[in-house]
């Protein structure tokens, strides 16, 4: 199977012309012979939607996903929004659309509420780990600080995925000067990939967002703004990855500036590394739920 991940910078709010070049994208993988799509968490929207996110806001059955499912045919793609529910709660959301079918909406389960992060101020959480099928292959959509709970990806893999799709959103100083995210996440996408024995598909966006109030309150002129985009701690820093079964990388791309890559990929690796390294050959999920039980509601375990 042949996957590519799209490294883009949306425009913050205009979900059209994000849309637009969505569907571009689309049609050039098709045109590829890529058989599934990966864009970044938030792709259609930007990330620091704040108060407006009701205003990009897309419902399932809106003429948009419609539309962007229907690009799909021929393919498979996994897209990044802001997803309306007909409650009227808001998700940050990926849509999983194959073969010009919408499979489902895969829900961020935690969402960040620390630092800049405001998530769970805007957002509901989403309530379940999901997995599709695809030319043979079980695959994960994660998004973001999902990965940063292992609970979230060791469920994926009781599903028997294949495949995790790992869309995320970082910026290169929203964490502050004592760790790297771009180290972070090197360390965790093989990690996943090695310990599991699965391929990892990790889209991260480019670009700067500037909130509106730090432009009205610093008058500047070009140059000094240019200067300031470059120094901006919230300037998302790309290097998407696609990674193999052994923790290895296929290949990744450029840091900072918009990019694609493509592999190809196959089920035969994914076997040979379980059969090299069978991490999981006795894991039992049964066990987990009866330490659970155990912890959480005090329950007595039978010998």
């Amino acid at each position: 199977m042949k996957v590519g991940v799209y490294q883009t910078n949306p425009i913050l709010l205009d979900v059209k012309s994000n849309m637009e070049d969505t569907l571009q994208k689309i049609e050039a993988a098709k045109a590829e012979g890529v058989d599934l799509v990966v864009f970044p968490e938030l792709s259609l929207t930007g990330y620091f939607v704040r108060e407006r996110y009701h205003e990009a806001a897309l419902r399932m059955d809106s003429p948009e996903i419609k539309r962007l499912a229907a690009a799909t045919r021929g393919t498979a793609a996994v897209i990044g929004f802001i997803e309306e529910s007909n409650a009227m709660n808001f998700y940050n959301s990926a849509l999983v659309a194959v073969n010009g079918e919408i499979l489902f909406a895969y829900r961020k389960l935690n969402l960040p509420n620390y630092g800049v992060f405001e998530e769970r101020k805007i957002f509901s959480s989403g309530k379940q780990v999901r997995v599709f099928r695809h030319k043979g292959l079980t695959i994960a959509p994660f998004i973001c600080n999902d990965l940063w709970h292992p609970s979230l990806p060791y469920l994926g893999v009781t599903q028997k995925a294949d495949i995790f799709i790992t869309m995320f959103n970082s910026s290169r100083g929203s964490m502050g000067n004592e760790f790297s995210n771009i180290e972070s996440w090197s360390i965790i996408n093989r990690f996943y990939s090695r310990v599991f024995g699965v391929y990892n598909l990790c889209a991260n966006r480019v670009g700067c967002e500037v909130f509106e109030d730090l432009r009205s309150q610093n008058e500047t002129t070009d140059d000094t703004a240019s200067a300031m985009v470059d120094d901006n701690p919230f300037r998302f820093w790309g290097g998407s990855e696609i990674i193999n079964p052994f923790g290895h990388v296929i290949t990744s791309a450029a840091l900072f500036e918009p990019d694609a890559v493509f592999a190809d990929i196959s089920r035969d690796l994914v076997r040979r590394k379980r059969i090299l390294l069978p991490y999981l050959r006795n894991d039992d999920p049964y066990f987990t739920h009866r330490e659970l039980g155990r912890i959480l509601y005090g329950q007595k375990v039978t010998t």
